[in-house]
């Protein structure tokens, strides 16, 4: 396998949308997707991307703000690899990538949030060194 990651041009980002929705198991249809990724172009986004030879196999987002708590920091959202490229070292591989990406660029902290029920990526966080800070609450309106 032939794996690198780069940061992905925002005239990009459509080529994700297929990653997402998979990721969403069809829950936000691909129209609406792509509509989001539209608007996130201009709001502290970046995409990151795991390619094997050129076809995108991985993604995650990182949204770049200043916390009162953390100083400059990178949430990263929406981590995804296909099934196919798992279990290969691949996720600590791209953790690394992105987090020597985010310290050039200055920043002090890396956040993410998890789904509740996502227990295997509860124990991969922890062996990142990620530590559990709170409870992430959303309310529709």
């Amino acid at each position: 396998m032939n794996y690198s990651f780069k940061i992905l041009p925002n005239s990009e980002l459509e080529s994700i949308v297929p990653l997402v929705f998979d990721l969403n198991q069809g829950k936000v249809d691909k129209s609406v997707l792509s509509s989001r990724f539209n608007e996130m172009k201009n709001q502290n986004y970046e995409c990151a991307v795991i390619t094997n030879n050129k076809e995108i196999v991985g993604v995650t987002g990182l949204w770049f703000c200043t916390r009162h708590y953390s100083g400059k920091s990178v949430e990263i959202d929406h981590v995804y690899i296909k099934p196919d490229h798992r279990n290969k070292g691949l996720g600590k591989q791209f953790m690394t990538w992105i987090h020597t990406y985010c310290k050039k660029k200055g920043f002090e902290s890396i956040e993410l949030n998890t789904y509740v029920q996502n227990h295997p990526s509860h124990k991969f966080y922890y062996n990142e060194g990620f530590k559990i800070l709170g409870y992430h609450f959303l309310k529709r309106i």
